[in-house]
């Protein structure tokens, strides 16, 4: 009848078997990354890019904030489960404005991962031949420090790392 019709056509489960689980090839860290924080964006125009999210997609968006330290206006769009973070040059040292050159209609330029040490991290990190883009942490749009990891170490991604 019915009962024997859906077990036979019920899909078939298969697991992976090795002999170390994926958790044990993992090597243990003095710190640990986290959550994704935020995708970076750079934008061209940054109210026409507030605009698309906000009232075009109906997310919710932050006031603009200048972080001069960093050579940045930036905006946050809350996700729910993440942030995308609207970047804009503030000043022609930014580098937004080098990398707007090189992309005229912007694009992601960073995410950004928790971490549970930022400092413990720069020190294994260094280790093992990542490059970090600054000798200490620096205050970000969030408050707390973060560093950024050199993208060409990163298979070309620039990855912000933040003090969870």
């Amino acid at each position: 009848g019915l009962l024997s019709r859906l077990q036979t056509s019920a899909p078939t489960v298969r697991t992976l078997s090795s002999s170390k689980s994926f958790s044990q090839s993992i090597p243990s860290c003095l710190w640990k990354l986290g959550r994704l924080n935020h995708v970076a964006i750079a934008v061209p125009d940054l109210e026409k890019a507030q605009s698309l999210y906000k009232d075009v997609l109906g997310a919710q968006v932050s006031e603009t904030v200048a972080l001069p330290e960093h050579g940045v206006y930036t905006v946050f769009v809350e996700l729910g489960n993440t942030k995308l973070e609207l970047l804009h040059p503030l000043g022609e040292k930014s580098p937004i404005a080098s990398f707007l050159q090189k992309n005229k209609t912007g694009g992601m330029h960073h995410i950004c991962i928790e971490v549970d040490d930022i400092k413990a991290a720069m020190t294994e990190l260094k280790k093992k031949k990542i490059r970090v883009l600054s000798e200490e942490p620096k205050i970000g749009a969030h408050g707390k420090p973060v560093i950024f990891l050199h993208p060409k170490d990163c298979h070309g991604v620039l990855v912000e790392l933040e003090q969870a």
